[in-house]
């Protein structure tokens, strides 16, 4: 008797510390619970098949009690929430934001700490986040480590970075999650990287592909205020848990209540294409803070960048580095990208051709004393070199409806660039200036901070909230990952954070299957500066000792306009490239930015992707469809168009002999009449791709 009365005291004890919450749809189950000792747990279920199974929760903290265990539950509660807003521009007019939360509070028995953990599930995936109320048990404190763990039940395949504080620029691997092993990169600097046995850290987002089909994301949204987390892989039990990036004393977060955690994220679908389509990332940042957003626009631009890359050019004035400073080399090389004349061709370019800004870099002072090193005071926000005169620019291309963009290199010196920020911003206000492109490049002053700590994300965020004070749009280049804050501050129009083009001109490049991944990794959080649109593939027509090249067909370059999202998109090559190939140019051209709808019709990371995308306010979509290595065929069904409608269909695609590595330039277009129930079969060469304007015939 003694016996049975225990076990029904232990099911009773079970069956009020456990709590559940479903997907609207009902296809995914959330579990809660606290085990016997206080400690937190979650699993998550998936049409009833365990996907993540059970993994501890919890926060460590500097001096203090750990918050992992010794709670109690104070209160839990549901709800649900359903809602549609409108993002300033994006690839849907409207977005639906549909959830079921969970709310447990809980009460540490032995510090009377509360923390409570936060629920959202949603159709394409389930959320979590650590809240800590206001309460004198609690009020400034510092975060040493995060217990999130995330265990996983196969050996998924698995698209990975290295696990490294300051850099998010490599390719992919793909390999079973028992193969991660980081300790084999050829690592930037070696930041980030554990060695511990048989655990390898991995960055995030971390897309997988489950033996059963199923496809699983782990990421985070709303990252503010907190530093980023990476992943300590366990390869042998197919574990994770999260790695918060350190500050440069080796505490990760500094906070004060109240406050929260960013957003815990796992995405799962057995559809891919749910995936790549998924706006849970977004949805879990907080609405727009801009009442008027009038003045963020998309942008089309050119610019003066890879004809650096390229070797045509240099950034500096004096086209050498070995300056000390500005004053030690006044003389101009005759090789400087950025002078008032060859500006003053890319204004007529961009005029001529219907787009909308210019980017000049190499315009400031601060050059010819960066290369490598590691100085508080490197690049002047505010002073050009003698041959870019910027008022007279800026008058000749208010002149001809362009707009400037502007340039600000960092170094990495975050300290100065605050220092300077706002008489930075003055100077393009004055000037007529609406968006900057800010870099990162290098490593991070103050000293010892890493672009993926708190300190870090502060400044990121900070600038583009500040930026929003000067009605400036923000596109940063070497930060942090976005994660969703382009929502809140949506003149956060657009970010590189990723492996870009330009690692194709100087290094052993991206793989042709490089693309295909972003979409389902990095643009997650937000849209990205890729800089595609390169003709002259070949390194080689530059340099012909060069072996360099962009691995892609030409076709391929015009497809990234439409599979690789963002608002802000260049057409990097050298000018004199897209007049050689006009009709292919003509693309570019057409490509809108800014959408009503976006369909992902078919999609496999590491192998393909081709989404159709319908114009904001207008009746003309646009298709793009990329492919890996191998070659690749499909048939389109095109019943996105407006039933009733014909439409004539620009086709851009491969030609038959095209190859990304032998014969990337190949390429032919071909025209048809299509309406809602005609099918378009693409023929996909290996690293190709296909691009399609779809144009209502009146």
């Amino acid at each position: 008797m003694k016996y049975l009365f225990s076990l029904i005291l232990l099911f009773l004890f079970n069956l009020g510390n456990a709590q559940s919450v479903q997907s609207p749809s009902g296809k995914i189950d959330l579990n809660f619970k606290l085990a016997a000792n206080g400690q937190p747990f979650y699993s998550v279920n998936y049409k009833n098949k365990a996907v993540v199974l059970e993994s501890a929760l919890g926060i460590k903290l500097k001096d203090k009690p750990a918050l992992d265990a010794n709670f109690e539950i104070l209160t839990s509660k549901t709800s649900s929430f359903n809602e549609s807003w409108k993002p300033v521009l994006g690839e849907q007019a409207s977005i639906k934001n549909h959830y079921n939360e969970l709310t447990v509070s809980l009460n540490n028995k032995e510090t009377k700490v509360k923390m409570n953990i936060i629920f959202r599930v949603f159709d394409e995936g389930v959320a979590f986040r650590y809240d800590f109320p206001k309460q004198a048990e609690l009020n400034y404190f510092i975060i040493s480590d995060e217990v999130t763990q995330f265990n996983l039940t196969e050996n998924n395949k698995v698209f990975w970075l290295p696990g490294d504080f300051d850099s998010n620029e490599y390719e992919y691997n793909e390999t079973n999650f028992s193969e991660i092993d980081n300790t084999k990169i050829n690592m930037n600097n070696g930041i980030g990287v554990k060695s511990i046995p048989g655990k390898f850290m991995v960055q995030t987002p971390l897309m997988m592909k489950a033996p059963s089909g199923l496809y699983l994301n782990i990421f985070e949204a709303a990252v503010v205020n907190y530093p980023v987390m990476h992943l300590n892989a366990d390869v042998t039990n197919y574990k994770l848990k999260a790695e918060l990036v350190p500050n440069a004393i080796g505490d990760k977060a500094y906070l004060q209540t109240p406050s929260v955690s960013p957003w815990r994220t796992v995405m799962i679908s057995d559809d891919a294409r749910d995936i790549v389509a998924s706006k849970m990332i977004l949805n879990l940042n907080e609405p727009s803070k801009l009442e008027d957003t009038s003045w963020i626009k998309p942008m089309k631009y050119v610019g003066i960048w890879w004809e650096m890359h390229v070797g045509k050019s240099t950034w500096d004035y004096a086209g050498s580095q070995n300056a000390t400073n500005f004053a030690d080399a006044p003389k101009a090389s005759g090789k400087h990208g950025a002078t008032t004349e060859n500006t003053k061709r890319y204004i007529d370019f961009a005029a001529k051709n219907g787009f909308d800004g210019v980017l000049v870099e190499g315009w400031n002072v601060g050059w010819e004393d960066w290369n490598g090193n590691w100085k508080e005071e490197v690049f002047d926000f505010t002073t050009p070199y003698p041959d870019f005169d910027i008022a007279v620019l800026s008058a000749y291309a208010k002149e001809k409806n362009v707009k400037m963009i502007m340039h600000h290199e960092t170094s990495g010196s975050v300290s100065n660039y605050e220092r300077h920020l706002d008489r930075a911003f003055d100077l393009m206000k004055k000037y007529e200036y609406p968006a900057v492109k800010s870099g990162y490049v290098g490593k991070i002053i103050p000293r010892g901070e890493f672009h993926d700590g708190q300190s870090m994300v502060n400044h990121f965020n900070f600038v583009v909230k500040r930026a929003a004070d000067y009605k400036i749009m923000i596109n940063s280049h070497e930060s942090s990952r976005p994660t969703g804050f382009g929502r809140t501050y949506p003149n956060y129009i657009a970010a590189e954070a990723a492996r870009g083009n330009e690692f194709n001109a100087w290094s052993v490049g991206n793989p042709p299957a490089h693309e295909t991944i972003l979409p389902f990794t990095r643009q997650l959080g937000g849209p990205m500066d890729y800089t595609p649109g390169i003709f002259e593939i070949k390194m080689s027509y530059y340099d012909k000792n060069k072996t360099e090249q962009v691995h892609t067909t030409l076709a391929k370059q015009l497809a990234l306009y439409v599979t690789m999202y963002s608002p802000l998109q260049m057409a990097a090559d050298l000018l004199e490239n897209y007049e050689k190939y006009p009709d292919a140019f003509q693309f570019i051209k057409d490509v809108e930015m800014d959408w009503d709808e976006s369909k992902y019709l078919e999609a496999e990371p590491g192998d393909y992707v081709t989404v159709a995308r319908k114009t904001k306010g207008k009746e003309t979509w646009f298709l793009g469809a990329i492919t890996d290595e191998n070659a690749r065929t499909s048939e389109i069904k095109v019943d996105f168009l407006t039933k009733g409608k014909k439409y004539k269909a620009i086709i851009y695609e491969d030609a038959k002999d095209a190859d990304w590595k032998n014969n990337p330039i190949a390429y032919k277009i071909r025209t048809m009449t299509v309406t809602s129930k005609s099918k378009v079969k693409l023929n996909l060469a290996p690293g190709g791709g296909t691009a399609i304007s779809f144009e209502p015939i009146k």
